[in-house]
């Protein structure tokens, strides 16, 4: 599982207008099954268990409140950055990406990070 990872991250680091890092999650141990960064000094560990918090208050949220929907992703724009959150439909993991607003179209991200995980979502349920 991961070099599907691997390949994943690499082809999203290569493909994303103003790529500052990716991460791939797990929900229950925060875990991180996979990670890569454009810049040394940028904190991933950190915000991506950060990030890990907000997903696990929505799915609270969402319990508490008996809206028995699943969260699709939650996007946060700050004023230079846009992270995107992706959540499993299982809950099970979520992506984090990190892109440089100065650089990158937030509807064009948002559609090219989607396209890739829709990609990397068959190979990985083709094996």
């Amino acid at each position: 599982m991961s070099d599907f990872l691997k390949l994943f991250g690499e082809q999203i680091s290569k493909e994303m207008p103003g790529f500052l890092a990716i991460s791939i999650v797990d929900v229950k141990s925060g875990n991180l099954y996979y990670s890569k960064k454009a810049k040394k000094d940028f904190d991933l560990e950190n915000a991506s268990r950060f990030s890990l918090e907000i997903v696990r208050t929505q799915l609270n949220s969402n319990d508490f409140l008996k809206l028995n929907q699943n969260i699709d992703d939650i996007t946060i724009t700050l004023s230079s950055q846009f992270q995107f959150l992706k959540v499993s439909d299982n809950n099970g993991y979520f992506i984090f990406l990190v892109v440089d607003s100065t650089k990158a179209n937030m509807a064009f991200t948002k559609a090219l990070f989607n396209k890739n995980v829709m990609e990397i979502s068959k190979m990985l349920n083709s094996k």
